[in-house]
């Protein structure tokens, strides 16, 4: 049997599996997207560009998403990164193990029980009754912008300290050792070798979380109290509720066309970032 051949039949299970659970599912949400509501709600066949036209009657969802999912994942890279920097490269061996599995275990419990204990932390008899006690007003947390962030980065940090930390665990301690003999001061080997060859990990935790809030509606719906909302608030209730699937899967679209640019320039800029600081450290 020819190379080809074998390549072909391993991978036709997993393009198999591609095609029926990915790319048939957009097709027909793409198919819905032309068509039109009927009387009692559902899809009506048909083409028509009436549901695009109508995308900006959800313009405040779209806009709460691409402003709070980016800064909710900048957030969390802020975060994340020193703390994967501490484990992959200062943290004691024989504590290393168990500082893992303190980041990981968040996800040991229920998103939704997450979600409820911040909300009453946030809510008037957690935080704010606190700070009211101590002189400093009474904020009002819960049902905003700034709660929802919260949950966003509690909820997603994980999946951002992991894929860096792979990357700066990874990386070869003797390039750092030279640039030290060499006399680097270590801020210079941290933006000339550290920082360029943890970029794989720094991409792909970004994208993980990025994409994930993209459709994010679980952490909106309960820290935002209906006044936060996203895209994914939206299409529960154009596909549950109000049972409008043409215009729904027309904002699904519309949200996936957006992500595929975001995710596409990213990509491109972290190549260049990456590709230049290797030209710089060659200097």
């Amino acid at each position: 049997m020819r190379q080809g051949t074998r390549n072909t039949l391993l991978l036709l299970p997993a393009g198999a599996w591609l095609l029926a659970m990915l790319v048939l599912p957009l097709v027909v949400v793409l198919v819905f997207s032309f068509g039109s509501r009927g009387a009692a709600g559902g899809y009506v066949p048909g083409f028509g560009l009436e549901n695009y036209l109508n995308l900006g009657s959800r313009w405040q969802a779209f806009q709460n998403t691409m402003t709070l999912a980016p800064l909710g994942t900048l957030i969390c890279l802020i975060v994340a990164y020193p703390l994967a920097y501490y484990l992959a490269m200062r943290a004691p061996r024989r504590w290393k193990t168990l500082l893992l599995v303190l980041v990981i275990v968040p996800f040991w419990t229920s998103i939704l029980i997450r979600s409820y204990a911040w909300i009453y932390l946030l809510g008037g008899q957690g935080i704010p009754s606190w700070l009211h006690a101590v002189g400093l007003g009474n904020p009002r947390l819960i049902n905003t912008p700034f709660a929802v962030v919260i949950g966003i980065v509690y909820g997603y940090l994980p999946l951002m300290v992991f894929p860096v930390y792979v990357s700066l665990e990874r990386l070869d301690k003797r390039l750092l050792e030279a640039a030290s003999d060499l006399g680097a001061p270590p801020w210079r080997s941290f933006l000339q070798i550290t920082l360029p060859m943890s970029m794989p990990g720094v991409a792909t935790g970004s994208m993980l979380v990025f994409i994930l809030l993209m459709g994010e509606f679980l952490i909106p719906a309960l820290l935002g109290g209906g006044k936060v909302f996203f895209v994914g608030n939206a299409l529960v209730d154009l596909f549950l509720q109000s049972r409008n699937w043409p215009f729904g899967a027309a904002v699904a679209v519309s949200l996936v066309a957006v992500m595929l640019a975001i995710v596409a320039a990213y990509m491109r800029f972290t190549r260049r970032f990456a590709g230049s600081r290797d030209d710089v450290s060659l200097i």
